[in-house]
């Protein structure tokens, strides 16, 4: 058979040949829209932002991301650099004399943090020796030293805040329906965090446990809902979404039980396996293990996916905190830096 040239094979052979030095190239004038809202124009047909966008907002918010992060970064060391030129014990000090001798003259890294940081990475006891104590030495004191200048650069602006005018990327944001889906918190929470995520996912498991710790935080302030989002390379993650649901059906609370449960055994994700965690948590067995075996929610977790394919889930974790999509198990600051946003609008 002769092979065809599919449309996204047809796409990537566009883009490596974009710029040949082929005699045929398509001329591209760059120049300002002739009216809002419009990307590109050639003869009468048009292509809108809208449809530029489709598909391609998380790694546009990502790459607009790295450029504000370098842009932050050098305003930073602008605004150590002036505020350390007006400090009068300057004087004829070096930028590295002056940090050492006025802000970061408490930095200190002893054999017992070196210890801790050993424990806390769980660094193997033979790969220990005395050069890699010193590169542990040297990266903590690196850390503190940064923890040093931040501190000092807030007490110097703390009666006078840093008014930044550059445009900080706005996560993209999709509208989400909470259906049928499992929830806690507060009813009346201003927040709500739904998560895509699938039990056999080993980073949904950190995001299980990244959830509890937002959780904690915030308390009934904000609402967590959970929809099945299973990869078809984990071969009990479709049942584990069934049995999560069936869970569900005997109350809430059993839903959260069984879902910590799975997520803390992720081995245990096969019926067998499932029936026993059921049994764990106290659900009935009997009505549970006739919803599992008829995969009475299938058609719920089905629905689950085509969501999260028309909202551009592409990986498990992925979460939307009022919208705002976050990819992955990220730092919990991550997290709170948008939910502090939306608590204060």
């Amino acid at each position: 058979m002769k092979a065809q040239v599919g449309f996204l094979s047809l796409m990537v052979i566009l883009t490596l040949t974009a710029c040949s030095n082929g005699t045929s190239k398509t001329s591209y004038l760059y120049k300002a829209a002739p009216k809002e809202g419009l990307a590109a124009k050639v003869g009468d047909l048009e292509i809108t932002n809208a449809e530029l966008s489709d598909g391609i907002e998380s790694e546009v918010f990502e790459a607009e991301s790295k450029v504000f992060d370098i842009k932050f970064n050098k305003l930073k060391s602008l605004i150590l650099q002036k505020y350390m030129d007006k400090d009068p014990r300057k004087k004829n000090l070096t930028n590295d004399e002056f940090l050492e001798k006025y802000i970061a003259k408490e930095v200190v890294v002893s054999e017992t943090q070196i210890d801790a940081f050993i424990k806390d990475q769980n660094i193997p006891a033979e790969h220990i020796n005395p050069q890699v104590r010193e590169k542990i030495k040297a990266y903590l004191e690196m850390e503190r030293k940064k923890e040093a200048v931040d501190k000092w650069i807030a007490d110097q602006t703390s009666k006078t805040p840093v008014e930044v005018y550059i445009p900080k990327p706005r996560r993209p944001t999709f509208p989400i329906e909470l259906g049928n889906a499992p929830v806690t918190g507060g009813r009346d929470a201003k927040v709500t965090i739904v998560e895509f995520s699938d039990f056999q996912c080993p980073y949904c498991a950190k995001g299980a446990d990244l959830i509890r710790d937002i959780k904690k935080k915030y308390g009934n302030k904000i609402k967590v809902a959970f929809k099945n989002f299973p990869l078809p390379f984990h071969n009990h993650a479709e049942k584990a979404a069934v049995a999560g649901l069936c869970a569900n059906e005997q109350g809430s609370d059993y839903f959260w039980k069984m879902h910590d449960a799975m997520f803390a055994n992720q081995a245990g994700l096969d019926p067998d396996g499932l029936k026993k965690t059921a049994q764990k948590v106290g659900l009935k067995a009997d009505a549970f293990e006739k919803c599992l075996s008829e995969n009475k929610y299938l058609s719920q977790v089905n629905a689950d996916m085509e969501e999260g394919k028309k909202i551009k889930v592409k990986s498990t974790p992925t979460f939307f905190v009022n919208g705002q999509l976050i990819n992955g198990a990220q730092p919990i600051e991550v997290f709170s830096e948008v939910i502090d946003e939306e608590l204060a609008r």
